[in-house]
């Protein structure tokens, strides 16, 4: 049995002048996008794919936008329907937080869908580079998760490390924000980014990376919801699964759709 150890002091909003703030969590999304941004870059230049450096530039404002407005409308459709259906214009207050990963995800494939096709090449040319630097963004959102002390785990006292958070009640509880960031961030980049550079053949066949992307991280995501505190209004939504798990069936789903795809289209005849 172990008691917990308190939570760190430390400040969601790292500066602030009058109005202006600038918090943890909004940094995540700037550096997670320009850190992807710059990846992305060298991933073409090494790979001289149809997603070139140019539309690489071009497609970062389609992505921040496709990731912004995807992750706010999925989590007021996911998460908070009837609120948001009864105050709809709370959802334009973006400020106030409330972002989904499932929401922003559906957002960026849009994104990449629409910009695919004006610019007349391949989706997976693009999605297979954005699974290989989206772990990056997501580790550092899970951070920003961690210094805003939401989206705590369950309660235990069954390891060291269980932490109390300020607003959960004096029990302990597992700190999964950094469990996510370990698996979501750390371990799906390495190993994609490992693929990715020392495998050329694996390279070459469009739709792998995109669908081990959603296998690896539906599957780390649905096993590592089990440490993490369901939403208090949503509770379990089927058979004791989490909303988040729920989300992440169709994901797996998809993934085993796309390296099907890209197994069946470049195996030789």
């Amino acid at each position: 049995m172990y008691p917990g150890i308190p939570f760190p002091d430390i400040n969601p909003v790292l500066f602030q002048w009058g109005w202006f703030a600038i918090r943890w969590y909004s940094l995540a999304y700037i550096f997670g996008l320009l850190l992807a941004w710059v990846l992305a870059r060298k991933m073409s230049l090494k790979s001289h794919s149809t997603f070139s450096v140019l539309k690489i530039d071009d497609f970062l404002i389609w992505a921040t936008i496709g990731i912004i407005v995807g992750g706010r409308v999925g989590y007021c459709l996911f998460y908070h329907l009837r609120y948001y259906l009864e105050s709809p214009l709370q959802i334009l207050q973006v400020w106030q937080g409330g972002m989904s990963f499932h929401g922003g995800m559906l957002g960026l494939v849009i994104a990449t869908l629409l910009f695919a096709k004006k610019k007349q090449i391949s989706v997976f040319s693009i999605g297979d580079v954005l699974a290989c630097v989206a772990p990056i963004g997501l580790f550092l959102g899970r951070l920003a998760n961690f210094a805003n002390a939401e989206l705590w785990g369950r309660v235990t006292h069954a390891v060291p490390w269980a932490m109390v958070f300020p607003s959960a009640g004096s029990e302990p509880r597992h700190p999964s924000q950094l469990y996510e960031a370990a698996w979501e961030g750390l371990g799906l980049f390495i190993i994609l980014n490992t693929l990715w550079w020392f495998v050329p053949k694996l390279r070459a066949k469009q739709g792998i990376f995109s669908g081990l992307f959603f296998i690896l991280y539906g599957l780390g995501r649905f096993g590592l919801e089990y440490f993490r505190e369901p939403d208090a209004h949503l509770g379990f939504v089927v058979y004791q699964l989490s909303m988040g798990q729920v989300l992440c069936i169709p994901m797996v789903l998809l993934g085993i759709i796309f390296i099907t795809y890209g197994l069946c289209k470049h195996r030789k005849v």
